[in-house]
């Protein structure tokens, strides 16, 4: 099933991985009420003055989230335990998700886009 909404794409999680993207909805909302919230590329997506603020996604063994590549680089120290791709971390389900670093990404990349 292709998600068209948030609703609909966290129902097709379960347990811990449901519970950790309505947790990063939630960050994310707080740290930018103005953000328009779609499914972009699969993922849970925001944007800002539509240009892409944040995306997340739910995978059986972490949480994917994506702060865009100059997010990502100004939080490399904070970021490096994690596995990493280009503008991509992985948020283990076996941690805590570091709700504290995500919400200081979302600020960095409002402000970055004007907001």
């Amino acid at each position: 099933m292709v998600a068209d909404t948030f609703e609909e794409y966290i129902n097709q999680f379960d347990g811990e991985v449901k519970a950790r993207l309505v947790r990063l909805r939630e960050t994310v909302r707080a740290g930018a009420p103005d953000a328009e919230e779609g499914i972009m590329y699969g993922l849970v997506g925001y944007k800002l003055h539509k240009k892409p603020l944040v995306y997340f996604g739910g995978f059986a063994h972490h949480i994917g989230f994506y702060a865009t590549p100059q997010g990502h680089e100004a939080f490399a120290e904070d970021l490096s335990k994690y596995k990493q791709g280009k503008g991509s971390v992985q948020f283990p389900l076996d941690q805590p998700l570091p709700i504290d670093l995500v919400k200081r990404m979302v600020k960095f990349n409002k402000q970055k886009l004007g907001g």
